[in-house]
């Protein structure tokens, strides 16, 4: 399900705006696509449900994992290894990158986590 958020950019910084809408992704599950790794999904212990907690309750943004303000990428361990997720920006057919992130009317984000075997 695609939903459509408009931010007043003016008032907002950019960066702020699309961490914004990555934000509303990664805790609500709303406003783009989730895909998880064949890897993740096989780790022993892996449950669903405790991802979808993990991925909302991260907040571990710092200038390592965060250079852009964006919060489109993070890591943190789950079922007994290193989770990293990123968030990607695509036109709406999605066969080609975003002209703008911060416009979701023309993105659809996707939210891929993934092991370290799969970067």
């Amino acid at each position: 399900m695609t939903i459509h958020q408009h931010t007043d950019c003016a008032t907002l910084p950019r960066a702020e705006v699309i961490a914004q809408l990555n934000d509303n992704l990664r805790k609500t599950l709303e406003g783009g696509t989730i895909v998880i790794t064949r890897n993740v999904r096989s780790l022993e212990g892996y449950n669903a449900s405790e991802l979808v907690a993990a991925l909302a309750n991260y907040g571990r943004f710092d200038e390592d994992n965060d250079p852009h303000g964006e919060r489109d990428f993070g890591d943190f361990p789950l079922f007994n290894t290193d989770l990293y997720f990123k968030i990607d920006y695509y036109n709406p057919d999605l066969k080609f990158g975003s002209d703008d992130p911060a416009d979701s009317s023309i993105t659809h984000r996707v939210l891929t986590v993934m092991t370290e075997a799969d970067l």
